[in-house]
């Protein structure tokens, strides 16, 4: 089905079309989600409760940009208002917890596939693991994200900096990275 027919017939609500959505963009919306919730279950969640907002607002849609790009960021925002809801952002991480996690890892095989990269992300904790997803991932910029979380540009700088700190001792400890490698190799593995 052509993308332009699934958005008019989700503006429409015929039920075909947004199971041809859904279909279509939940795997990729899940691996979103996933990467900054705590658990496959709250990331489940937050994908049907994107998909709601999806479908409530896809008259919105302009087909100006990507639909993926649109999901993507209506399931980022979600997330964002999740983690936010926990207050997990509202403190900085404690650098004795992010040490302890460093400490506590068991050594992973040298070669990982992009899950298990994503693995060693989610182990980082939630305000760092969130900054380095909109910033590396997502692309959103240190002043598009103060706003989203409310917190200062300097803020965002300064978790984002630990945050590549504390995943690149993560990827040494489990074999994915060696402490001679650049950290122009460690973004690569990131993305």
């Amino acid at each position: 089905m052509d993308e332009s027919l699934i958005v008019q017939g989700c503006i429409d609500r015929n039920e075909t079309a947004q199971e041809a959505l859904y279909t279509h963009f939940c795997p990729r919306m899940l691996g979103v989600c996933y990467r900054y919730a705590g658990n496959r279950e709250d990331a489940e969640d937050l994908v049907q409760e994107g998909f709601t907002k999806v479908y409530t607002y896809i008259h919105q849609f302009r087909q100006e940009g990507s639909l993926e790009g649109w999901i993507r960021r209506i399931m980022v925002h979600t997330c964002i208002n999740f983690l936010k809801k926990k207050k997990k952002l509202s403190e900085l991480a404690d650098i004795i917890q992010a040490h302890k996690i460093i400490t506590e890892e068991a050594a992973a095989p040298s070669v990982m596939n992009a899950k298990k990269i994503i693995e060693c992300i989610r182990l980082l904790p939630a305000g760092y693991r969130t900054v380095l997803n909109l910033y590396a991932i997502e692309g959103y910029s240190h002043r598009e994200i103060s706003q989203m979380l409310d917190i200062t540009e300097s803020t965002s700088r300064s978790q984002y900096s630990r945050a590549r700190l504390l995943l690149e001792n993560i990827l040494i400890k489990n074999g994915i990275l060696e402490k001679r490698q650049k950290k122009q190799d460690m973004s690569a593995a990131i993305l």
